[in-house]
């Protein structure tokens, strides 16, 4: 009986809920069961799948010694009634054909009248579509042909927002893979405010406590001086001079004030340099010294750098880059970030900068263990990492990448397994520029 479904129409199943006692009235079973009878089936009957009896012929009780069968009629998949027969033991073997034939019969009984239930359900939710529906049907049409052509006669100023929103969604990923960059700085960065700012607050609990005794040294020599200083006010006064050891505090203080004043210039420098390479208050392109913004990456990643690690500056004189110099510093960054994390012990990092004819060469070569070949083409795509999970987010050099072909320029990486590798980017000169 799985060939017998209800069927979809507009969203909906029709025939989904029908009840057995729906599908099959007493009529259409009756004769069967009457036949069955003058077979010599003693008791048959229909029963819901909970088995409460819908339709009978004959009486179970008057057969207790008999046997029986009860088998399940079958809709979509699931249980919609069960035949139940029993007869007395006294049955040829050909009996059992009659059995089978009595449960094909109703077999075929449920399967037509539930054919026949959809046909007619079917014919009358097709009619029963009234015309109003059609008429906003015809009238949603109309809507969506005026939409469409509207999103035509539009279709050129959509593009160019989606060019903009691109270009602010370029923007963001840069601002985020900045602050992802401050980020993996910040315990370095804690790391060297905190201890100037230790010894800060060390020197001023200090400096209180000097404050305090001055200050009690000052009201003793008021109320002596305002009842009149005699021997004895002297004598205390030197006493409490001595215990408060004040000869030694003003020789100290000097030493609290520079050392703390030091520590404070310290901290000062510190957030100067991340200030400067996140270029906060410049969010658009100036003339820019690129070994200047080089040597202000470096500042930044002091605290990346392996004690072991040697970086040589091989600089030469360079005429003004138009960019904006906080991007051009998070491409420096990325590059030399990662050769920085290679764990290569004894790392030696070259960073060369030179004037060809009409650009500037900035190439990056370090002693590392260099970046494999089947890798090699795929290190500028976004979200693309070597690194373990959790520790690259795949968008640093792909940052590079985009940052330094907006400015026309060029970047490629040569590298041999084993022997280090080479960034090497050209930027383009305009022949306008001047030298800084």
């Amino acid at each position: 009986m799985d060939d017998c479904k209800g069927i979809e129409y507009n969203g909906n199943i029709i025939g989904a809920d029908k009840d057995i006692r729906e599908i099959i009235k007493k009529s259409d079973i009756m004769p069967l069961f009457q036949s069955a009878a003058k077979t010599g089936i003693s008791y048959i009957a229909l029963e819901d799948p909970e088995g409460e009896v819908l339709y009978q012929c004959g009486d179970v009780s008057e057969f207790p010694s008999s046997s029986s069968l009860k088998k399940p009629l079958y809709l979509e998949g699931e249980i919609a009634a069960q035949i139940v027969m029993m007869w007395s033991d006294q049955k040829d073997d050909g009996f059992r054909d009659i059995i089978d034939l009595i449960f094909l019969s109703a077999e075929m009984v449920l399967k037509n009248k539930f054919r026949a239930l959809l046909a007619i359900d079917t014919h009358k939710t097709v009619v029963n579509q009234s015309y109003e529906e059609l008429l906003d049907t015809n009238r949603k049409l109309k809507q969506s042909e005026n939409k469409y052509r509207e999103l035509a006669d539009s279709l050129e100023k959509t593009v160019q927002q989606r060019t903009e929103e691109l270009k602010r969604a370029h923007a963001k990923i840069l601002h985020q893979e900045k602050i992802v960059s401050v980020g993996q700085l910040a315990a370095g960065i804690a790391h060297e405010i905190n201890n100037p700012l230790g010894f800060i607050l060390s020197n001023i609990n200090t400096f209180n406590q000097y404050v305090s005794r001055m200050k009690e040294m000052l009201v003793f020599y008021r109320g002596a001086l305002e009842k009149g200083p005699d021997d004895n006010d002297r004598k205390r006064a030197e006493e409490k001079w001595k215990r408060h050891r004040l000869d030694f505090i003003f020789r100290d203080i000097d030493d609290l004030i520079k050392e703390s004043l030091e520590g404070a210039e310290r901290v000062k420098k510190i957030v100067s340099d991340i200030k400067g390479f996140s270029h906060i208050d410049e969010a658009y392109e100036v003339e820019t010294d690129i070994n200047k913004e080089l040597d202000r990456t470096l500042n930044v990643l002091t605290h990346e750098i392996p004690d072991d690690a040697e970086i040589i500056k091989n600089y030469h004189s360079l005429p003004a880059f138009v960019c904006n110099p906080s991007d051009i510093c998070q491409a420096f960054f990325n590059i030399i970030l990662n050769a920085l994390q290679t764990g290569m012990k004894g790392l030696k990092l070259i960073i060369t900068t030179r004037r060809m004819t009409d650009h500037i060469l900035i190439s990056f070569s370090d002693n590392g263990p260099g970046v494999p070949e089947d890798t090699r083409g795929r290190i500028f795509e976004p979200f693309f990492t070597t690194k373990e999970v959790g520790k690259g987010t795949g968008m640093g050099l792909n940052v590079t990448y985009e940052v330094i072909t907006s400015y026309g320029g060029t970047i490629e990486v040569e590298s041999e397994t084993g022997k280090g590798a080479t960034f090497t980017i050209l930027l383009p000169l305009t022949g306008e520029e001047v030298d800084v």
